[in-house]
């Protein structure tokens, strides 16, 4: 049961609000918002899309906690669902997976199951975790391809075909399929971080950040808000603004220690920034946490990169090659 209070105070509002479990009367979740009058019709969007974020998380990880004696695809679903709230490591990519097969196993024709799979399969490639990523991609693109001509009308598997365009480095056809999840469900906080990144590698750079910080007002305590502090980041050391990336890719290690790019994000700032012990720390925490070879040196990393717009390219040479040069990483 959602139940809550708005109150007024001269041009200020604030919204208390409580999720509570109408079975035991325990409270799951609570929030209070308090902002400026303004225009209240953008407001009420602000406050129920929040509201509508915290639920859907909330919902998922209370459902998916529930004994089961006899689990159905829909319990491995939720499941699932929730283990994808969980920090990003191997392990947990390996559990979610495997939650998800076990849905497809149960329901080879659920829209969900095959969609979640693909999402998570083009993840742990996305995200570097995988010596498996060849047949990841084919395996998810297989998926989202069946997904989508069962229902082209469902957001879940737009964004699924986004990732696997995404994983392919066809960042011009992935924006579509990401912005078609959007227009399905604004709120869908997932499609923000991959929507950005495409954007960026494809030239559009100013268009993302203003993504990063839409998805931090819609859910600033988010699970993943790691993505958006990366993504952010990102944006700011390819435009030379090397004090603000540290502090963003330092949020970023800080949400998640486990990921190799935001190290060597770290590494190059850091290098530019003079502080040469910190540079060659998070070089080799990200040669550590990776699952291949690309930062043994300057040529693998753009074997294995994402740098085919020119306009991008030159970005990267000019700040994120040039810091980890002057972090000692070799160029062949």
């Amino acid at each position: 049961m959602l139940e809550g209070s708005v109150r007024r105070a001269g041009n200020q509002i604030r919204v208390n609000a409580r999720l509570i479990d109408a079975e035991t009367d325990a409270h799951l979740w609570a929030e209070r918002l308090d902002r400026d009058m303004g225009d209240l019709f953008a407001l009420q969007d602000e406050i129920t899309s929040q509201i509508a974020v915290a639920l859907d998380s909330e919902l998922v990880i209370a459902e998916a906690a529930r004994p089961t004696g006899h689990p159905d695809a829909l319990d491995y679903i939720l499941r699932g669902r929730a283990a994808t709230y969980k920090p990003i490591s191997r392990d947990n990519f390996d559990e979610t997976i495997s939650l998800f097969e076990r849905a497809l196993t149960l329901d080879p024709r659920s829209l969900e199951a095959q969609s979640h799979l693909a999402i998570e399969l083009t993840a742990r490639v996305l995200e570097d975790m995988t010596d498996t990523a060849a047949a990841d991609i084919a395996r998810a693109e297989g998926l989202a391809g069946r997904a989508l001509a069962a229902s082209p009308r469902s957001g879940l598997a737009h964004f699924a075909k986004g990732q696997v365009l995404r994983t392919q480095h066809r960042y011009g056809e992935a924006i579509p399929e990401y912005e078609m999840a959007l227009a399905f469900n604004r709120c869908w906080l997932g499609a923000y971080a991959p929507l950005g990144w495409c954007k960026l590698h494809n030239g559009s750079i100013d268009e993302v950040i203003p993504l990063a910080e839409q998805a931090m007002r819609l859910s600033p305590r988010d699970p993943l808000i790691g993505s958006w502090y990366s993504l952010t980041g990102a944006v700011h050391l390819l435009q030379s603004r090397t004090s603000e990336a540290i502090v963003w890719f330092e949020k970023a290690r800080s949400a998640n220690s486990v990921r190799s790019i935001v190290h060597a994000h770290l590494a190059s700032a850091y290098a530019l920034k003079g502080e040469t012990e910190h540079a060659a720390a998070e070089l080799a925490e990200a040669r550590r946490l990776s699952g291949d070879d690309r930062y043994a040196s300057i040529g693998r990393l753009k074997v294995v990169g994402y740098f085919q717009v020119t306009k991008i390219r030159a970005l990267y040479e000019a700040a994120y090659f040039a810091g980890l040069r002057k972090a000692r990483m070799p160029e062949e």
